[in-house]
């Protein structure tokens, strides 16, 4: 029964250690810019300048 209230304090503890993460991202705003991930796929990427000479 003690392992139980173990398990429980701990899946809690990290329960509440992810939601802390979570609400210092959003405050943070790691979510704010909605439009760039899903449009930079659609452009080609910028050619190298780099030259090959041999």
């Amino acid at each position: 029964m003690s392992v139980i209230i173990v398990l429980m304090i701990a899946s809690i503890s990290i329960a509440g250690l992810f939601l802390f993460a979570f609400l210092w991202g959003v405050r943070s705003g790691q979510f704010e810019d909605d439009y760039s991930p899903s449009s930079r796929i659609l452009f080609d990427d910028k050619p190298s300048s780099k030259t090959d000479t041999n």
